[in-house]
């Protein structure tokens, strides 16, 4: 019994669904062909192909993964770790989103993976490598030194990160130009006339901490700005207690007249807590505020955006962790989206 007929095995356990004997009976060809038709095998003339493909599509046939797991040693499946506190606001649909978009016309499957920040974020990727429950993992939220990349790398296990590393070794990944935002920011709020900043950022032990921190800080420099410290608060606290700190550092003798955002859902909390100080938005200060869905004009429309488009890094993501399966260069699988310009929204979008 040859490895399709094993697999057929496995495929007849589900009453009712359609096998490969059921498409073998259809077209009047072997098992064997089916399924190397179905696999695009080269030996398999073109017409013979195309006309399989299309009665799997009329039938509804799909493949079993014990099957196919058997006779390939593939899952096709692609796991994506994420942390189940990530940001409101569409984020986590959106990269999921993305990533499904990209996936949809390969034989790969998307399952996510959940874990808390509060725990070992190294479990669950630990989980799936030992189980060989995914070819592929899609991680987030990285670290300068991340013991989760080093230990996929050691093992060989084909992996993407949403953002970088600074640990020397070279992997696939996509990420946003966090300083290019920073930077961005910066610079529209000094030629808003505003002279004393203030930049809530992400936790310190994020790789896009020091991107965004270092960008902020370098144009400061460049536009003849200082910073007021808000050290109190960072995006991945509650809105509660942004708004609480922000009100705070709002009703200082000497508070900035300029906010960078590092996050959508935070910026909410932002103009809570400024208006609570009894200040307004556009008149005591400007707030500049990245975000992944078009939402925050929808709350005040003085405020400045710089998108992020976490679909496109959702489709980058899945493209790179393929081409990792597929032992593509390292090179071609890294990418950086830069910032678009700030956007105003004074008035009403069109």
């Amino acid at each position: 019994m040859d490895k399709d007929e094993r697999s057929e095995g496995f495929e007849q356990a589900e009453a009712g669904r359609p096998t490969l004997k059921t498409l073998a009976f259809m077209t009047g060809l072997g098992v064997t062909t089916v399924s190397r038709a179905l696999k695009d095998a080269p030996e398999i003339g073109a017409e013979t192909r195309r006309r399989v493909q299309l009665v799997a599509k009329q039938i509804g046939y799909r493949p079993n993964r014990a099957g196919v797991r058997l006779r390939t040693g593939k899952t096709n499946v692609i796991s994506l770790v994420l942390d189940t506190e990530e940001q409101v606001g569409g984020f986590v649909s959106d990269m999921i989103y993305g990533i499904s978009e990209a996936l949809a016309p390969t034989p790969y499957h998307l399952i996510v993976t959940p874990y808390s920040r509060n725990n070992d974020p190294l479990e669950p990727v630990r989980y799936i490598v030992e189980t060989a429950s995914a070819d592929g993992i899609i991680i987030s939220r990285t670290e300068p030194d991340d013991k989760r990349v080093r230990y996929m790398t050691e093992r060989g296990f084909p992996f993407a990160t949403h953002g970088r590393t600074e640990m020397g070794i070279e992997h696939p990944y996509h990420d946003f130009d966090n300083y290019a935002f920073a930077a961005e920011a910066v610079r529209k709020l000094a030629a808003l006339g505003r002279r004393r900043l203030a930049l809530l950022a992400p936790p310190a032990n994020l790789s896009y901490y020091h991107h965004m921190r270092n960008g902020f800080a370098d144009a400061l420099v460049d536009c003849g700005l200082s910073e007021v410290p808000f050290p109190a608060a960072t995006v991945d606290h509650s809105i509660e207690h942004i708004r609480a700190r922000t009100t705070e550092l709002m009703r200082r003798p000497l508070r900035p007249d300029g906010i960078v955002s590092g996050a959508s859902a935070a910026a909410f909390a932002l103009v809570a807590g400024v208006e609570d100080a009894g200040l307004s938005i556009g008149t005591d200060l400007d707030i500049v505020s990245k975000q992944s869905s078009r939402l925050l004009h929808l709350l005040r429309p003085q405020l400045y955006v710089v998108n992020e488009d976490v679909r496109l890094a959702g489709a980058e993501l899945a493209r790179a962790v393929m081409g990792g399966i597929a032992g593509a260069p390292v090179a071609s699988l890294q990418s950086l989206k830069r910032p678009t310009t700030v956007e105003a929204y004074k008035t009403q979008p069109k």
